[in-house]
């Protein structure tokens, strides 16, 4: 079938009933995962349409498959496409440790300027838990993809750029670096901070959840996880004070989001101790890969941790966790988490009945005690293999 290009007209999407989706298969148990989201996607808006919209999903090459085919891990016609296209989904991309080529998650994040990693943590009963009271878990990331520590300005113990670079701060700044550290810089600008933030206030009044929390380390990083809380109350208080409460200025109202911040230490106590306080979570880009991973463990786990990676038009979802390689054509992958990112895309374009289905199919599966040996290990039942589990999901669909 013959798809259409998804367009941006008057500063939205359109989407037409047939897009076309690239798609990238991903690393290690990428393909696996892929496959099962593609079917469970292509059963949904089967089910929800009734034929009158089907998406056309268009492969593009990226990681190991890339460097196998075209000699290189991450095409520029790969990155090209997905501009072209506006909406796309990956399966897991490996990222080489100490060496190699560097993360390609975090190139397409900056190539693309998808500067708002945004990541749901919601539990679904019947799935193990560490917590007593796990069904108060409902919580979203929104994490600052594009600069911090991952912007990877960085510098090898040793090599004489880093020499320059010490010598400069020591000599120049006052500093005392010695001379076997690597160095790295850790930028967070104004404008970068209240573009995400603009997102999760936005996000929040839109879905409805009651809070919204700055989460920083600015007790300590005063000029850069201290900043993107005080540019963050700031953005908040000029564009969006009639719809908010500020803590400490009132008291929680309905209808409105009450607003404050915590400092990222304790915040992971408070996801423990007090998760029915807390719903979107604004935050910079490594605070956010750790407090988005630890949500996931109250959850269920990385096969149940579904993302988004999110600009101004255009938009990449993906499973959180890594490629697994140890576990690639063993048919034994948890796929749910890719799943759950194809119904966030879904929600993205519009297609918010098919999400629906998946949405209510993987709550079914799941108290059905189907499921994938992640999760049949903790609960005493026999695993279902990734294709049993996703013909189960199609089935409650």
């Amino acid at each position: 079938m013959l798809g259409e290009k998804i367009r941006v007209e008057n500063g939205k999407l359109v989407v037409p009933d047939t897009p076309v989706i690239p798609f990238i298969e991903g690393d290690g148990t990428g393909p696996e995962i892929m496959a099962s989201v593609r079917k469970v996607v292509d059963a949904a808006v089967e089910k929800a349409y009734g034929g009158k919209r089907k998406i056309v999903w268009k492969e593009l090459l990226a990681g190991e498959k890339a460097i196998r085919e075209v000699g290189e891990p991450l095409p520029k016609d790969t990155v090209e496409a997905i501009r072209e296209h506006y909406v796309a989904i990956k399966g897991p991309l490996t990222t080489p440790v100490g060496g190699g080529y560097r993360s390609l998650n975090v190139a397409l994040r900056q190539m693309l300027d998808l500067y708002a990693n945004i990541r749901p943590a919601k539990y679904y009963p019947g799935v193990p838990s560490p917590l007593r009271y796990p069904e108060r878990v409902n919580m979203v990331v929104f994490r600052e993809n594009t600069e911090d520590v991952y912007a990877g300005i960085e510098w090898k113990m040793g090599t004489p750029e880093c020499e320059k670079v010490r010598r400069f701060l020591n000599e120049e700044m006052g500093t005392d670096i010695p001379e076997d550290a690597g160095i790295g810089v850790k930028p967070i600008s104004k404008f970068r901070s209240q573009r995400l933030v603009r997102k999760a206030i936005e996000y929040a009044i839109a879905h409805g959840y009651p809070t919204l929390t700055l989460m920083h380390k600015g007790n300590i990083m005063k000029y850069t996880e201290g900043a993107f809380r005080d540019w963050g109350y700031e953005l908040i208080r000029e564009k969006y004070a009639d719809y908010v409460v500020f803590e400490g200025e009132g008291e929680r109202t309905e209808g409105k989001v009450f607003v404050n911040d915590r400092i990222a230490d304790n915040m992971f106590q408070q996801i423990l101790l007090r998760p029915d306080e807390y719903g979107v979570i604004a935050t910079t880009n490594l605070n956010g890969d750790y407090i988005s991973d630890a949500l996931a463990a109250l959850v269920g786990g990385l096969g149940m941790a579904p993302g988004a990676n999110v600009g101004d038009y255009h938009a990449l979802f993906e499973p959180v966790h890594g490629s697994a390689p140890k576990y690639a054509g063993k048919n034994v992958i948890n796929p749910t988490a890719g799943i759950l990112a194809a119904k966030l895309m879904l929600e993205h374009i519009g297609w918010k009945e098919a999400a629906e289905r998946i949405d209510r199919a993987v709550a079914k599966t799941i108290s059905e005690r189907k499921v994938t040996y992640d999760l049949a290990r903790h609960i005493g039942v026999e695993p279902l293999s990734t294709t049993e589990y996703t013909d189960a999901l199609i089935e409650n669909l």
